[in-house]
């Protein structure tokens, strides 16, 4: 009886080790243990950062050509996370796309842009201790992400209208800094859609 009952406690413990090991895995996979950031330390970097953050939506005003827009986030040194493009209305998706590809090298071509040009924007973007830009108005530049939620700073050329404001402050996805600047959590596709810290 000893024995089986021995046994069985192994078996349990196995089990529960497995299941607490499955259960962090799961949680490092999706960034569970990634740093979330605080309203106010976006606010820290901007200030910061600001000639470098302007820098970055300055350039890709000047590189992106008027019919086009594009999203591009840089996840490693050769690696792009996002490389989505919009022409004409038709919008093209792509996600990991390695730097040193046929894929990257047509939609370069697309954008009139080169590699050179994308090594540029990496370099401002580090600069500005940020990971990503989407074209258009506002122009949103990607802080950093915590697991598959992204923060960004929102950069308007004129100010935000009366009839946007509650839009664009909603305390949740969106925090109005000034009527120039909107903070921004996207939470992807699990996890918190709004900001974890307002301070």
């Amino acid at each position: 009886m000893k024995v089986i009952l021995k046994i069985l406690l192994v078996i349990c413990g196995i089990g529960i080790a497995i299941f607490v090991g499955f259960i962090v895995m799961i949680q490092a996979a999706f960034g569970g243990f990634d740093k979330d950031y605080s309203v106010t330390e976006l606010k820290e970097n901007f200030e910061e950062k600001r000639a470098e953050i302007y820098e970055v939506k300055n350039y890709i005003n000047k590189i992106i050509p008027p019919d086009k827009s594009v999203e591009i986030e840089f996840s490693k040194n050769n690696t792009l996370g996002i490389f989505h493009l919009k022409v004409g209305g038709r919008f093209d998706s792509n996600w990991d796309v390695k730097i040193s590809s046929n894929t990257t090298d047509s939609l370069l071509q697309k954008l009139g842009w080169t590699r050179g040009t994308l090594k540029t924007l990496k370099e401002k973007l580090d600069n500005a201790n940020c990971i990503g830009i989407t074209s258009g108005q506002p122009c949103n530049i990607s802080f950093q992400r915590s697991g598959m939620g992204r923060y960004s700073f929102n950069l308007f050329d004129k100010p935000i209208a009366d009839s946007l404001k509650a839009r664009y402050n909603d305390g949740c996805t969106y925090i109005m800094v000034n009527d120039r600047l909107v903070l921004e959590y996207g939470g992807g596709a699990i996890g918190s859609q709004c900001f974890y810290n307002l301070e």
